[in-house]
């Protein structure tokens, strides 16, 4: 999940650019192919990201990429001035002008834990890039506010939205939820424990789960949240719910009582799928969900032991 940086990316093979050339897999190319997705970060205590971007920007046709991943940018020894990749994005809007899915924070736990990634103030991108169609972040901990404030936006083009956290800010959950997004069809929030940052509330959540600025919506994702149980009672009578095609309450602390509520709100037979792996379900309430939802693709797995002492989301620090 976030043990290993991605090999594939909007359906395109990953390529690595670097302060040390371009890797595919490992091995050195000599000329930059095309038809790929390109990871451009620096290596640990090499480097800066803002040189390793201006070369990248100078060796490939930046209007030829569609796809773009920002792995580690960060020296996070304190030896150098934060190098912020969406302002970099930013000052490249003009030549990156084929942009189609972007991730910003593919970095993996060999390199620096979940709640070390500094999250960004990503908003300002979708105006600067509108026809981006895919957005991905993975991010941590606030230390201090993003130099961009989160702000509502409009994306006539983004069709998957994923944030990854330990601790999704409320600021950034309110303004997704405000956010018009009439194209979007894959919507994912990891939001995370409060420890880490994760203060969203299910009040935070009402604007996505009344479906009113996502008519095209057919996957929601509230996932990794210490509030989970909150979360699936909300599920229960949220509009958006009728029409999605599958939906993901997996990865936090999900007890019993949240399966009770989901159980005994609207109906999910017409569900295609239902994500509620790593949970703390007792064996009769996993054996129930079964038998109630018997044509829905259910996955129960990792199911971690409810012994009356501390309960984690799947991925916090």
């Amino acid at each position: 999940m976030i043990q290993e940086l991605v090999s594939e990316f909007a359906g395109l093979p990953v390529v690595e650019f670097n302060d040390e050339g371009v890797f595919r897999e490992g091995e050195r190319l000599d000329a930059p192919p095309a038809d790929v997705a390109w990871r451009v970060r620096v290596l640990e205590d090499e480097g800066s990201f803002g040189a390793v971007f201006e070369k990248f920007l100078e060796t490939v046709d930046p209007s030829s990429v569609t796809a773009l991943i920002i792995g580690w940018w960060q020296d996070y020894g304190g030896n150098g001035a934060f190098d912020d990749p969406v302002e970099r994005l930013l000052e490249a809007s003009d030549s990156l002008t084929g942009l189609r899915s972007l991730f910003l924070g593919d970095v993996v736990v060999e390199e620096r834990e979940v709640s070390w990634i500094p999250p960004l103030g990503f908003t300002p991108l979708f105006e600067a890039y509108p026809r981006l169609e895919r957005f991905w972040m993975r991010s941590g901990e606030i230390l201090d506010p993003p130099r961009r404030p989160w702000r509502p936006f409009r994306a006539e083009h983004l069709r998957e939205l994923r944030l990854e956290s330990g601790g999704l800010p409320a600021a950034m959950v309110r303004a997704v939820a405000g956010s018009d997004l009439p194209a979007l069809e894959h919507l994912e929030l990891w939001l995370g424990m409060r420890h880490y940052g994760g203060d969203a509330t299910v009040e935070d959540l009402a604007p996505i789960l009344s479906g009113e600025r996502l008519p095209s919506l057919r996957h929601l994702g509230l996932q990794d949240a210490e509030i989970q149980d909150e979360i699936c009672a909300a599920v229960a009578s949220a509009p958006i719910v009728a029409r999605l095609e599958s939906l993901a309450l997996s990865m936090g602390v999900l007890t019993d009582a949240g399966a009770e509520a989901l159980l005994s709100g609207q109906p999910l037979t017409h569900l295609r799928s239902l994500d509620l792996h790593h949970n703390y379900l007792s064996e009769e309430m996993t054996e129930r969900i079964r038998k109630a939802l018997p044509g829905v693709e259910i996955d129960l797995s990792g199911r971690q032991r409810n012994d009356g002492g501390w309960l984690f989301v799947e991925v916090a620090e």
